[in-house]
Order: structure tokens, then C-alpha cells, then sequence
């Protein structure tokens, strides 16, 4: 009935069974960013409730290790490497989450929930000074499989 690999023939949803697949090392990046104003973006590691941009790499990398608790079709992977990279510009923070496993399946989602969940973070942290950022331009930039 579908294409989707979690759909079957019937039109139900169902956990993929990767099962019979190789394991291979794989790893995925993805990128989010919050828009803000330039006077919030200069104050981001001395906020009110603290430095936004440690809070922000540490709550990607805890939120990539519980994606299979968030997403609820996806395989809990033995994560063997997560990154959050954040940078600063002008007005914006751009973030890019990594994550890496050796698996029988890939690391997209988890590299999107590590840079969904930094932007997130961000906002949090810095909305009692600026109630006009945006959060934005959620990507899978890469996925590989060696």
C-alpha cells in the first residue's frame, strides 16, 4: 500500500525490523537555527538563567541518546559518538548535531533531535529577553554509511 518502510501493506504503522541487516558505522548531521536579535545573540553565555549556549550543547547531546523515547517508531542505537556545534552570528545561533553509531541502522533522527532540541534550549533560555526569536531551518545535512 506504501512505500514508507514504516508503513505496511495494510496501512498500519510498525517498527521497522532491521533485524537482518549488517551492522555498519554510521553517522548523521543535522542543523537548526534560531533567529534572534542582535542584542540577544551577544548576550547568550550570560543570560539571566545562565550560559545558554552550554546548556544548549548539553541538552543535544542528552536528547540524541533518548530519541527512541521521543520518536516512537525509532530503534534505541548504541550511540558511540554525539557532537553540538554552535555558532554565533549577528543575529542567529546556527547549530549543527552529529551523532555516529555502529548499528544496523542510521543516526538521522538522533542528529535531529540533538539540534531541534539545542534550539529549543536556546529559546528557553534566552525568551525573557527577546519574545521575537524563531526557531527554524530544521535540516538533515548529511547521512553516511560506511
Amino acid at each position: 500500500m506504501s512505500d514508507l518502510s514504516h508503513v505496511d501493506e495494510t496501512g498500519a504503522v510498525r517498527m521497522v525490523d532491521v533485524g537482518g541487516k549488517p551492522v555498519s558505522r554510521r553517522r548523521a548531521t543535522a542543523r537548526a537555527v534560531v533567529r534572534m536579535a542582535p542584542s540577544t545573540a551577544v548576550r547568550l553565555a550570560e543570560l539571566p538563567k545562565g550560559d545558554a549556549l552550554a546548556a544548549a550543547r548539553l541538552a543535544g547531546i542528552m536528547a540524541a541518546k533518548r530519541t527512541s523515547e521521543l520518536i516512537p517508531l525509532c530503534h534505541p542505537l548504541p550511540l558511540t559518538h554525539v557532537q553540538v556545534e554552535l555558532e554565533v552570528g549577528a543575529d542567529s545561533v546556527e547549530i549543527a548535531g552529529s551523532a555516529e553509531t555502529a548499528a544496523q541502522t542510521g543516526v538521522e533522527m538522533e542528529a535531529l533531535v540533538a539540534a531541534t532540541v539545542a534550539a529549543l534550549t536556546i529559546y528557553d533560555m534566552a525568551k525573557g529577553v527577546d519574545s521575537g526569536m524563531e526557531i527554524g531551518e530544521i535540516r538533515l545535512l548529511e547521512k553516511v554509511k560506511e
